[in-house]
């Protein structure tokens, strides 16, 4: 910041302070991450798509339509996506019973130990990244964090 203020002292360099900060801090979420996803065998977009399904409760299904909004792929690309997991033994795909034109993808037991186990171990490696935050700035932070990503949200919330 400093650097910059001196070598272009017209500009204001403040957005930098905060985004360049959560762009470092991105990074070292994602290498966290993947290392978590990796202990338990999975890759990043695996563990989107099981804990999309997870969150959906009961019994821990979605048309691939719903997959696509939540994790915001392109639909060949969730096809993949669902190939590799059925693959694996994580998920299934069935005809909806109410309507046989729709398939919903289901998270099987296997799938839902997997997704289960890897964000238990993710929340304690988060944890440990914010272990120097204590927990009323950790409230702050994450509300001005939703203050910030609210435009983007909206703009990439389906019509």
């Amino acid at each position: 910041m400093a650097a910059w203020r001196r070598e272009r002292p017209d500009l204001d360099v403040e957005p930098l302070a905060v985004l360049g900060r959560v762009s470092r801090l991105a990074r070292h979420l994602d290498r966290a991450r993947e290392a978590v996803f990796a202990e338990r065998g999975l890759a990043g977009y695996e563990f989107d798509v099981l804990a999309a399904l997870r969150r959906a409760g009961p019994p821990y299904q979605l048309p691939p339509k719903a997959l696509l909004v939540e994790t915001m792929v392109a639909s060949g690309t969730m096809t993949h996506r669902l190939d590799r997991l059925e693959d694996r033994g994580l998920v299934r795909r069935r005809p909806d019973a109410r309507d046989r034109r729709v398939v919903l993808v289901r998270l099987t037991a296997r799938g839902r130990e997997r997704v289960d186990a890897a964000f238990t171990d993710l929340l304690e490696r988060e944890r440990v990244l914010l272990a120097g935050v204590d927990r009323a700035d950790r409230r702050t932070l994450a509300a001005l964090l939703r203050t910030v990503l609210a435009p983007f949200d909206l703009a990439a919330s389906p019509e």
